[in-house]
This record gives structure tokens, sequence and C-alpha cells, in this order.
């Protein structure tokens, strides 16, 4: 480290180090540790696990420097993010920790550790830019800010189950490139990198169940492994029920639906629609995602599995399922409840086709003008 970073402010020294300067980042890092462990001690109890927190911490604010708004304010930014992860930590040890050691002394490290941070944090910084944004920023948040599923859920705009199925694929994504550094034995890397297991699949049919009210029918979405025989069942409403049996039944109709204008959308700013996701399952809900390709890179879109399977036939893009999914909702009794209910396709399409003959009829009666009332000839 030079002496003439030591004599750098913070802002100097943040500038040098979004600029790439490794030196820049292991003096701020010194300079602000013994404060950022000591307020870890503090809450933890525990001077071993206030050491590895403020390293957390370290990581942390390098990987996210770009975000600091405030460059003379390097010193309370960082040890706000310790405080963060030593009380994410204390939630988690809690349950598992009947008692800790009383606070202790803790010894500043040596330039060898700190350099490391320093490099450690530009390889998980590197790793998490190649992220989709979706769950990069998902990453951001919950992994370095410190923030709970349900704060990153409210800073994103999204639902707690979207939040978790990002960071569910961006694990299985950033543990092959992180596990030299993280020392991950070599059996779970390969389940890691393994965790989704994507099946291609297509829409057999659309079923139909007559519930209480016959005036508001359920409807079914079937998807079907392709070349295999496994099938997943997905709820879906009405109104997509009716656009995916158009497309399926190759229905012309007098207008562009909305998910046609919508792909139309994607293509004219420049983009393509790659593929749509169905990843994950949670309190009965399942949760999709459609993969977009643009100049700004690819882009993950947190969708309903009934939007996003319309899209997909609409862009004749592949729909991919987690193998998972099948054998979580593949029980016997539920397939053979599945069977049992009418094949419905050709007849909402026919329904939809019908009403729109009728409607476009209808039309043409109001924009018909009357025909004259002279009098009759002789």
């Amino acid at each position: 480290m030079g002496s003439s970073d030591a004599g750098k402010s913070d802002a100097d020294l943040v500038h040098d180090a979004l600029q790439g300067a490794r030196e820049a980042l292991a003096e701020l890092v010194r300079r602000h540790w013994d404060t950022a462990v000591f307020l870890t001690a503090r809450v933890l109890g525990s001077p071993d696990l206030a050491h590895d927190a403020a390293q957390e911490a370290a990581v942390a604010a390098m990987t996210d420097l770009a975000r600091l708004r405030s460059p003379d304010r390097f010193g309370a930014w960082f040890c706000g993010i310790a405080l963060n992860v030593s009380r994410r930590w204390l939630r988690q040890l809690r349950s598992e920790v009947p008692g800790m050691p009383p606070d202790q002394a803790s010894a500043s490290p040596g330039p060898a550790e700190v350099a490391e941070v320093a490099d450690m944090a530009a390889r998980v910084r590197s790793a998490v830019a190649a992220l989709p944004n979706g769950q990069q920023h998902a990453v951001l948040l919950f992994y370095l800010q410190g923030m709970s599923h349900r704060e990153v859920a409210a800073e994103l705009g999204i639902s707690i189950g979207a939040v978790k199925s990002r960071l569910h694929q961006a694990r299985a994504a950033l543990a092959p490139m992180l596990a030299p550094i993280a020392e991950i034995p070599e059996e779970r890397i390969m389940m890691a990198d393994n965790a989704v297991d994507w099946i291609d699949v297509s829409v057999s049919e659309i079923r139909r169940a007559e519930g209480e009210d016959v005036s508001q029918p359920k409807h079914i979405m079937v998807l079907q492994e392709r070349g295999g025989e496994r099938r997943l069942p997905v709820w879906i409403g009405p109104f997509e029920a009716t656009s995916l049996a158009l497309a399926m039944e190759s229905v012309e109709t007098p207008r562009p639906f909305t998910y046609k204008l919508a792909a139309s959308l994607v293509q004219a700013a420049g983009s393509r629609l790659a593929e749509v996701r169905i990843a994950s399952l949670l309190n009965q809900v399942f949760y999709a995602s459609v993969i977009v390709h643009g100049q700004a890179g690819t882009q993950e879109v947190d969708s309903r599995p009934s939007d996003a399977v319309n899209l997909a036939l609409t862009a004749d893009v592949p729909i991919r399922v987690d193998s998972a999914l099948f054998s979580m909702v593949s029980a016997p009794d539920r397939m053979e409840e599945l069977s049992s209910l009418p094949v419905a396709t050709a007849e909402i399409a026919e329904e939809a086709r019908q009403l729109m003959h009728e409607s476009m009829q209808k039309l043409e009666e109001r924009c018909t003008p009357p025909s004259g009332g002279g009098e009759k000839g002789p």
C-alpha cells in the first residue's frame, strides 16, 4: 500500500477504488476496520464472529461500492453494513447457540489479509455482475445489504415468492463461479450447478371444471413434458385460458390480442423473447419468468405462468419447467382428478370465436346507416 493512499480522504479513495485501484480498497477497509469489528462485537458478543461479520461486510461494501451516494461517508456506510450483517447473523444464531463468550478485544487484519479481501471482493463483484438483472438486484439486497425477503420484495416491487425464486436461481449460477474462493466441496458444487434441471414442455390441453357458480368455471393449463409422460397442471384465469385456446387452435382474431401486442413491443424495443421458465411453487402458487435478450444484456422479468406461456406461444419460444415441480404436483389422486375433467381447448376457442363473430356483427349493424324512407313507386 502506497503512503500516498494513507493521506487521501475517503472520497478520493472511493473514487480510486471505482477506477480499479486495489490499494485504495485495502486502505478504505483498513481505515475503518477496528470500528466495524467493535460494533459487530457489541451485537454478536463474540470476537471471532465479529471478525467474520466485519469481513463479510467488507466484501459487501467492496462489491456494492458503486451504490455509495456520498463517498466521503464511506466509514459510516461500511459500519452500517457491518451492523446489518451482525444483526442478521444474530437472528440466525439465536436458535442454535445457547450462549456466547463475553466481549474481548479483536486484532486488526494484516496487509496480506486485507489484500486477500480486496481480491475476493473483485471476484465476487464480477460473478454477481454476470447474473441477470433480476437475480443480481435480489442478491445485492438480500446477501450484501442484509435485507429480509419481505424488505427485498418491497424494494423491487415483487412478491416474496419471486424473491426466493430469484435467490434460488442465483445461488445455482454463482456456486461454480465462486467455488475456488469459497472452498466449496466438489460434490456440493455439482449439486448447486444442477439444482435446476430445466425440462422443455408444451401446452397439451386446457381442461375446464365447473365450480359452484357454473357461470365461473375454473380452467387448468396442462403442460406436457416433451418426449416424456410427465404432466404439470396449473390453474389459470378464464381470459388467459381463452387466449391459450385461440393460439392452440390457430383461430384468427380481427385485432392483435394483448400478448401479441406485448411481444411486438419487445421486438420494437430492439429486444427478443428467448424463453419462459416456470421456476418454483410456493404456498400453492406457481412463479414464472420471461427471459429477454436485448442491448442491455439478458433480463429476467417476473410473470404469472399463464401470461408467460401465452407469450411463449405468441413468440414461438421454448417453455421450460424446473424438473422438481413435476414430483411436487404429481400425486396419484391429484392426477386422477385432473384426468376426470373434460378437455375443453377446442370448445373454449369456438366459444371465443362465436363471441367475436357476434360482436363484429353488432358493430357492423351499429355502423350501417338506415335505408332511405322514401315513398314506393306505383
